[in-house]
């Protein structure tokens, strides 16, 4: 349809609903999967990513095999959209529009709906949730509440100016004052229909016809009259042949007794039959009566005509033989006046459905027969089976385990607009007696083949009549499908509790019992069933969806289980079972109470010993040639010297871990041993997790370093960085601070630090150290050169505490701790003696000391002499040059000690 879109309005305050997709069964999916392709490449869906709204689908098989699909829309997006108020034409319109006509034709539009496109901002609504996703449908969709005033409106937009057309919904009636009038405007239409892109279907179109049935009237040359097939279902209705069929018709006819007068006196041969220890005898009187009352009921004053304006109802009920509807008006002062009548004759395949297949099958009959009455227009559907008042209710969802034809039954209900209601069978006489007297129907018995699903099961070795063979034979089956049939409760015992729950949901089909659309297969032929499932050894799960494409009993799940349990076959090859929740490990109180170990590599030819502390997350990484029992053990053995003995050790099963060197280590120190199962690394997954943190680090700073390097600078990032589960840093657990990086170099000293030192200055200075010095005091430094033990100098710099740095007089700079300074008198440059000719230009031995000025053993030694400082020489007390063999003697680079003759004890 070209140039209209119907567009959707949603009442304010709506809320979404997203309802996903049902499961189907294992052998529609192919039929499902190929229906929405098409769909799809005819321009009726559009593939979906996301949506607020989402409809399930119902997949509902047509006799001839082929798959139908529709949305549930009376469970989302009906109970949200606001009515569209659009009038359809009147029987009186219809008849003005087509009058002087002499010939009528009729044209039906293919699939109509789905030619009308939908606004875009509308197809939100429109979604569907499949086995393949989600679609949106791009044209109008069966279902939808509001889509016969849509279509009506369009129709009535297309057509509008054509003479001698009139259009109600898809169905266009056609006529002219003569032949070549009528021509015309029939050639007039098809251009029109042409013009906008619609199409017809060719076989239910009529042409030039003498009269026409509509709206149960029929339009002619003549005009208007009232159908015959409105009271045909009573007129031909066949006289009564046993007590039971005469108390219904009895009931129809007292239904509407308020409008029959005298009707006692007209019925007394008839009461008559009904009186207890009477013989039936069906009378001439009997047939007289019988007619007379007949034609008395199709009194004017009992029927009436069909008024818009005025309430509808569709009354339905079934008998074991036959349908009976009647549509009436609900009268202004309450009554209800029958429009038509209607009932037919089931024939042998219908008289075995269940009977609430049957009762469903009576709605069925009244809805496609006054079709044109109901169609766009809200109605009252009365049942006297309350189960369908919540099976095919308007807000209720189309079951998915109902049979095929209970199926498509509530999905042509779902585009009607309707209450269902139920009402007593005392209080259901008039549609009661047309199902107990329906019109005989005349047609060859035709062997049916409906259920798709007997097709399929009868290529397996159990076949359609072995199962209705065994469920005939079967005490249980049988009794649950005579209820079935008969409409009785099934009897509450422990065998037949599982059908009891499941009743509404049972159907009969060629002597089988079925619920939905799988077959229920007795106990005999279950054992063979199974093996059949089994056969391609395809698994638990495939095999469960297998089953419920076909076949049912209670229990089967459990047996499929079992059944696969037991195959010696498929056990060797067993996939894993699915993995248990996990188990935190306790954190710890204490850190280095328990400690995981594992070992990494190999990784550049090392193999790695790794500890991780279970409380502070403090990792430890130990470089290994050899990963023997003895070596892991000394390794274990330093880390335990710097932390301390743990409580517990956590490892896999690795051969040096489980040694018995290794468990009497562990014994000896008091360290329980835990191990993880074989296989199952995720029991130590610390120091599995840590060692793939320790490998990704190694390898992405191959080029930047030896590997000792590497790892000590990435230990020292890690044991500073705060852990993603205790929100601290590894060393601020273990060892209560943070350790000091290249990073702090960049943060200022805060001003107590500055204070503080300071401060400690100040108090050095107080405490009047004898050998502190000030910059450019004259002092004696320690010569461990060639020469004096002590040659002049000045303080140039302070380099700490207790550490200077000195000029000689030869401008030599050592730095002399305050031990190796004696303070001297006289200005700075006063000469004090001659320097010794081999210290000019020398280096001091000093100079590479440590910033702590702390001197080699040696060195201690030669100064624990020298504690006592010796009296300054004069110039002239100076002592001679060394001699040749002195100076070679003090010429290695630190001097040797000098040991003093003992003092002369005097006795």
């Amino acid at each position: 349809m070209k140039g209209i879109t119907a567009k959707l309005t949603i009442k304010p305050g709506s809320t979404p609903r997203f309802i996903k997709a049902r499961p189907v069964p294992y052998a529609l999916r192919p039929k499902v999967e190929k229906e929405l392709d098409n769909l799809v490449n005819s321009g009726v869906l559009e593939p979906v990513a996301i949506s607020d709204w989402a409809t399930p689908i119902v997949p509902v098989l047509k006799k001839n095999g082929s798959l139908r699909i529709c949305g549930d829309f009376k469970v989302t997006v009906n109970p949200a959209l606001q009515n569209e108020h659009y009038p359809l034409p009147l029987i009186e319109d219809l008849f003005a529009g087509l009058a002087n006509g002499k010939q009528f034709s009729k044209i039906d539009l293919n699939q109509a709906y789905l030619q009308m496109p939908v606004d875009p901002e509308s197809r939100e609504l429109l979604t569907v949730s499949t086995l393949k996703g989600l679609f949106r449908y791009r044209r109008l969709a069966f279902g939808i509440t509001s889509a016969p005033a849509l279509f009506q409106k369009a129709m009535d937009q297309i057509l509008a100016g054509l003479p001698g057309v009139q259009c109600y919904l898809d169905d266009i009636l056609i006529t002219g004052r003569d032949n070549a009038d009528h021509l015309h405007n029939l050639d007039m239409t098809l251009q029109r229909l042409r013009e906008y892109g619609l199409k017809v279907r060719k076989e239910e179109c009529e042409f030039f016809q003498s009269s026409i049935e509509y709206l149960g009237h029929v339009i002619d040359g003549k005009g208007l009259h009232k159908a015959p097939s409105k009271t045909k279902a009573i007129l031909e209705a066949p006289a009564p042949q046993n007590v039971n069929q005469l108390r219904s018709y009895l009931g129809l006819l007292n239904y509407y007794g308020r409008f029959i007068p005298n009707l006692s006196t007209l019925l007394k041969p008839l009461h008559e039959l009904l009186r207890q220890g009477k013989k039936w005898e069906w009378s001439e009187t009997c047939q007289l009566a019988f007619a007379s009352s007949k034609k008395a009921l199709l009194n004017s004053e009992v029927l009436t005509h069909f008024d818009p304006a005025l309430p509808l109802q569709l009354a339905c009920d079934a008998s074991p033989y036959g349908v009976g509807a009647v549509v009436s008006h609900i009268m202004p002062d309450g009554t209800d006046k029958p429009i038509a009548f209607a009932s037919k004759t089931l024939n042998k395949a219908e008289c075995n459905y269940a009977q609430i297949e049957r009762e469903a099958l009576g709605i069925v009959f009244g809805i496609r027969k006054f079709h044109q009455y109901l169609f766009g227009r809200r109605f009252t559907l009365l049942t006297d089976h309350k189960p369908l008042t919540a099976l095919l209710g308007p807000h209720a969802g189309i079951p998915p385990l109902a049979a095929s034809r209970m199926q498509r039954w509530a999905l042509l209900l779902s585009g009607h607009d309707y209450d269902i209601k139920y009402r007593r069978s005392e209080l259901h006489g008039n549609a009661d007696g047309l199902s107990r007297l329906p019109l005989p129907v005349a047609r060859p018995m035709t062997r049916q083949n409906d259920i798709f699903y007997f097709q399929q099961v009868s290529d397996t070795p159990v076949t359609a009549k072995q199962v209705r063979h065994a469920t005939r034979n079967d005490p249980v089956l049988s009794a649950v499908m005579e209820a079935i049939t008969k409409g009785r409760r099934i009897s509450n015992t422990a065998d037949s509790k599982p059908y009891l729950t499941r009743q509404q949901e049972l159907s009969v089909q060629s002597g089988c019992l079925l619920w939905g659309r799988r077959v229920v297969i007795p106990p005999s032929l279950q054992s063979p069933l199974l093996k059949q499932l089994h056969v391609g050894h395809c698994g638990i799960v495939r095999m469960k969806e297998l089953a419920r494409s076909y076949f049912w009993w209670p229990g089967l799940d459990k047996q499929i289980e079992d059944n696969a349990g037991r195959c010696t076959t498929c056990q060797p090859g067993r996939n894993a079972p699915q993995p248990a929740p996990v188990h935190p490990w306790e954190w710890p109180a204490e850190p280095w109470q328990r400690i995981h170990i594992d070992f990494a590599g190999p990784f550049e030819d090392r193999m790695f010993l790794v500890v991780v502390d279970a409380h502070s997350k403090w990792p430890d990484v130990a470089i290994m040639r050899s990963t023997t029992t003895g070596k892991t053990i000394e390794r274990l053995e330093e880390m335990f010297s710097r932390y301390g003995i743990p409580e517990q050790l956590v490892s896999d099963n690795g051969p040096q871990l489980v040694s018995e060197e290794m468990e009497a280590f562990l014994k000896m120190n008091g360290i329980q041993h835990i191990k993880s199962a074989p296989y199952h690394p995720s029991t130590n997954g610390l120091a599995e997790r840590f060692v793939q943190t320790l490998k990704h680090s190694l390898k992405a700073s191959v080029s930047q370093g030896s590997l000792h390097q590497r790892l000590h600078s990435f230990l020292l990032t890690y044991r500073n960085t705060p852990h993603s589960t205790t929100k601290a840093s590894p060393a601020e657990l273990l060892l209560k601070r943070a350790l000091r990086t290249q990073l702090d170099c960049i943060r200022p000293p805060s001003r107590g630090q500055i204070v503080q030192s300071s401060q400690q200055e100040q108090s050095r200075r107080r405490s009047g150290t004898p050998r502190s010095f000030h910059i450019g005091d004259p002092v004696l430094a320690r010569n461990y050169l060639r020469g004096p033990r002590w040659v002049p100098a000045v303080i140039v710099a302070i380099t700490g505490p207790l550490s200077y740095q000195v000029r000689t007089n030869n401008d030599a700079v050592w730095r002399r701790h305050t031990d190796q300074l004696l303070a001297r008198k006289g200005p700075a440059s006063e000469p004090m003696g001659s320097p010794a000719p081999d210290i000019i230009g020398q280096t001091d031995p000093a100079e590479g000391l440590a910033a702590s000025d702390t001197l080699p053993a040696t060195l201690q030694e030669d100064n624990a002499t020298d504690q006592v400082p010796e009296p300054p020489q004069t110039a002239e007390a100076a002592p001679p040059p060394p001699s040749p063999s002195l100076v070679n003697h003090h010429s290695h680079r630190y001097p040797t000690r000098e040991r003093r003759p003992p003092d002369r004890l005097d006795l």
